[in-house]
């Protein structure tokens, strides 16, 4: 964390927010305006969070530009604000103090007994949900800043009167490395953010020193959780004396699942920790990788000190986080459900726990994310999208970057056996319903805005 966050927030009144319309920026913006300070912002479009913000009195202004800050005395950007920016562009100029995302999110979790810290390529929200869920159930009553949203909080983020902090922890240029855990919890890694990372060793580099940090920052009890299913993280628990570990087929993992069994995509398992028999946990969220994530979140609420039984009660009775396999309803018999899954990886998960669901066809509509991962990860995507029945590929969601790597999903439609290419989100729509039939499952896949085809094709015209 900057050292310089904690004087910074001691001297200001008036915090403005680049962004302010991000899952992560929304949920800071309100834990400072909580603490009392007066907070603007400013995003490019309107949007769920910006309407939220406005209806609660925060003037937010649509757009970038240097009118906005006001008479902000800092401003609070995140890892996808370009330097060239107009707002930071103008705070340079008026010397204005500038702070990170992720410095703040150290700065407001330093308060806290037991921080948390969730990463991982892959299953981040879904296991913060899953922990925060736990803990509320257990009394705990944590603060929790996730990257999804849930039915339980009523948001991605909740504030709570109790000493434990759950948040989610983002790889991307590092940013996870300026906040400050107590306990560090890695899911898994893989290659990711091609327009930071150069290769997965520099990922693993980047992992590693978040597993250290609360030695490095010599917490009273540190303690990382690890995933040893997974080659690289079984490498790294070797040179951590305070780690914790969990797999499903690692038998040396401290919490371990076995004798799992599946029906209709969703499973059962017993947990084990040192070899000793726990419980029996009965999912009701749907897929395979969902194991991990629960002995994930049972491994850290052991160590925030929740009793077997609640836990075990607790994951057995969690409903699943928005956008996640989220079910939307049903369009002549097909079951539509939308997932985040941007990566193949992710995507490859989501179309296995289909295939255990139905015997009829499986249908995805897929928005690529950015044109540095379709670049990089092109191989695995078409790879993993021709696993499926049918594809139907929108525009890439550009997020952060433009086009200029040649990249664009009317080419990847070529390389896939079948797949058809909508050029706009209604034709897409018309595609799905047409190809779908009763049984079959239609997937929406992306982390752009994508969601907003599963809402339609299951809506009545």
């Amino acid at each position: 964390m900057n050292n310089k966050v904690p004087e910074i927030m001691k001297k200001v009144t008036n915090i403005h927010f680049i962004g302010i319309g991000g899952v992560n920026m929304y949920a800071l913006a309100l834990a400072c305006k909580k603490d009392g300070y007066k907070v603007t912002g400013s995003d490019i479009s309107e949007g769920d969070f910006t309407k939220k913000l406005i209806a609660m009195g925060v003037d937010v202004k649509y757009g970038h530009a240097e009118e906005n800050l006001g008479d902000a005395q800092a401003v609070v950007y995140n890892a996808a604000i370009n330097p060239d920016n107009p707002e930071i562009q103008a705070d340079l100029k008026k010397k204005i103090p500038l702070i990170y995302r992720a410095d703040l999110l150290g700065y407001l979790m330093s308060k806290y007994k037991i921080r948390i810290g969730i990463s991982g390529c892959h299953g981040k929200s879904t296991t913060t949900s899953m922990l925060s869920h736990i803990l509320i159930k257990s009394g705990i009553d944590p603060t929790v800043m996730s990257g999804a949203e849930t039915d339980e909080m009523s948001g991605s983020f909740r504030f709570g009167e109790g000493e434990v902090f759950v948040y989610e922890a983002c790889e991307y240029k590092n940013s996870f490395l300026h906040t400050k855990p107590t306990v560090s919890v890695i899911l898994n890694i893989d290659y990711d953010h091609a327009d930071y990372f150069d290769s997965v060793e520099e990922v693993t580099k980047s992992f590693d020193e978040f597993s250290k940090l609360p030695y490095v920052n010599k917490e009273k009890n540190p303690v990382v959780i690890l995933n040893v299913d997974d080659e690289r993280l079984l490498d790294m628990s070797k040179g951590l004396p305070f780690s914790v570990t969990f797999g499903m087929y690692n038998r040396d993992a401290d919490y371990l699942a076995s004798n799992f069994t599946q029906k209709n995509g969703y499973y059962t398992f017993e947990i084990h920790k040192n070899g000793l028999n726990e419980g029996t946990i009965e999912l009701t969220v749907p897929g395979k990788h969902n194991i991990y994530n629960a002995l994930a979140a049972y491994a850290a609420a052991d160590a925030c000190g929740v009793g077997t039984e609640e836990a075990i009660d607790a994951l057995s009775d969690f409903e699943g986080t928005k956008r996640r396999f989220e079910y939307m309803g049903s369009y002549n018999g097909a079951f539509v459900y939308i997932d985040y899954a941007h990566h193949p990886s992710e995507i490859e998960a989501v179309i296995n726990t289909a295939r255990t669901m139905t015997k009829k066809k499986v249908i995805v509509v897929f928005e690529p994310h950015t044109y540095s991962r379709t670049k990089a990860l092109y191989d695995e995507f078409i790879r993993v999208l021709s696993m499926a029945d049918s594809v139907i590929l929108t525009d890439i969601y550009p997020a952060r970057e433009t086009d200029d790597l040649g990249m664009s999903s009317e080419k990847m439609s070529m390389d896939i056996k079948g797949a058809c290419y909508a050029p706009v989100y209604d034709s897409a729509v018309s595609m799905a319903r047409t190809e779908s039939e009763k049984g079959d499952i239609i997937l929406v896949l992306g982390a752009g805005t994508v969601y907003k085809i599963g809402k339609s094709i299951v809506k009545e015209d």
